[in-house]
């Protein structure tokens, strides 16, 4: 009898004591528990590698040994292949033509030919059935209860549409998937934190209550404002007397000189280190009175918050993910700002002195909130 793979499958030695045990009647909890295996590996064990030849399911070790090697053999032909069934219905379920309530096909836009990449143009994708691997997979007992071939797991039918080998399913059916990728995202990818940068402590959730109800000055909320071709300004509004502070960020040298690498330098001008140095140069600007925390938009702009908080003594909490509505008081300004600098204009042509004209041009706006005070006029009341 061969070696198992790894301590993680049974070997001929525990197959033996198995049998050994079962022949004495003993429970599968009493069993596992002699062996220092999982009652479930057991029972499944049991049940999947037993004889029955008999007409009843007895359990002998050789004949175990020789089934779990049999099934573990690979590769295993795809169950799309042998059962040409199976793969028609799955095929119909993912491309099949769309129907009006009088069974007439409706054709609806021409998809352009699949060539492999990500992704088609929305407008251009074709009307199919659309099901996805789970719905298919979870109708075929429904639609064939008593016949075990029509069985699939979803997983298999994913393999069998991204695995170059597997054959079975045309590789341009991915383009009727819901998401239309021709690559699969990697699970480690799927699962990584999107906000890696956000810990408990600096969650919305922990933020002093005194912040909350705006008494007290010196809390800001800040965030950016994007314009064409990766340019941006920094926003600041401080959430008692709603004053503004607009921040340059202008571009690294070497941005647009060669083709942009993925994983590259930040060169745009609001990488992690850049934007830590740009606010903390807009801190200095005020009194420490006036600078006591900063509640900021989950962007990973600002991934490097600890040492901005360290060096500048401001502290920093971020909103929930999808919650524009806890820094109100900033998206209403970045509202106002896009008077001065429109959706799809490059906000790199603007110097930071002429953005500071724009910052003081609202300030010395008054605002219904303030009892028609200037937002400048507020603040200088607290200094």
């Amino acid at each position: 009898m061969s070696k198992p793979v790894s301590n993680r499958y049974l070997s001929f030695a525990e197959r033996e004591e198995i049998g050994i045990l079962r022949a004495q009647n003993l429970s599968v909890r009493e069993i596992a528990r002699r062996i220092g295996r999982s009652p479930s590996t057991v029972s499944r064990e049991l049940t999947r590698n037993a004889a029955t030849r008999g007409g009843k399911l007895e359990y002998r070790a050789s004949v175990a040994q020789w089934k779990s090697e049999l099934l573990a053999r690979r590769p295993k032909p795809a169950k799309l292949v042998t059962n040409p069934r199976l793969r028609e219905y799955v095929q119909e379920r993912l491309e099949g033509s769309i129907h009006d309530a009088l069974g007439c096909e409706i054709s609806g836009p021409q998809q352009a030919p699949f060539i492999g990449r990500n992704k088609p143009h929305r407008g251009d994708r074709k009307w199919v059935n659309g099901w996805s691997p789970e719905q298919i997979a979870n109708r075929l007992p429904l639609d064939f209860p008593d016949d075990s071939s029509m069985r699939i797991s979803h997983e298999a039918i994913y393999q069998a549409l991204y695995i170059q080998g597997r054959g079975a399913l045309k590789r341009e059916l991915v383009s009727y998937l819901r998401t239309g990728r021709a690559l699969r995202t990697p699970r480690a990818r799927a699962q990584a934190k999107a906000w890696a940068h956000v810990s408990e402590e600096v969650m919305i959730s922990s933020r002093p209550a005194e912040i909350e109800d705006r008494a007290v000055p010196g809390h800001w909320e800040g965030d950016l404002i994007i314009g064409l071709d990766r340019s941006a300004i920094g926003t600041l509004v401080e959430r008692t007397s709603r004053f503004t502070m607009l921040v340059h960020l202008p571009r690294e040298a070497g941005y647009g000189q060669s083709p942009r690498t993925k994983n590259g330098p930040p060169l745009a001008g609001y990488g992690a280190v850049t934007m830590a140095n740009a606010l903390k140069q807009a801190v200095i600007k005020l009194p420490t009175l006036l600078w006591q925390s900063l509640t900021w938009d989950r962007g990973k702009e600002l991934s490097d918050h600890a040492r901005f908080t360290i060096e500048s003594g401001v502290k920093v909490f971020f909103a929930d993910p999808h919650s524009p509505w806890q820094r109100g008081t900033n998206e209403n300004t970045n509202g106002l700002l896009r008077q001065y600098f429109p959706k799809g204009t490059d906000l790199s042509q603007w110097s930071d002195h002429e953005i500071q004209a724009v910052a003081l041009t609202l300030n010395n706006r008054p605002r219904k909130t303030l009892g028609w005070k200037t937002p400048a006029e507020a603040l200088n009341a607290y200094t």
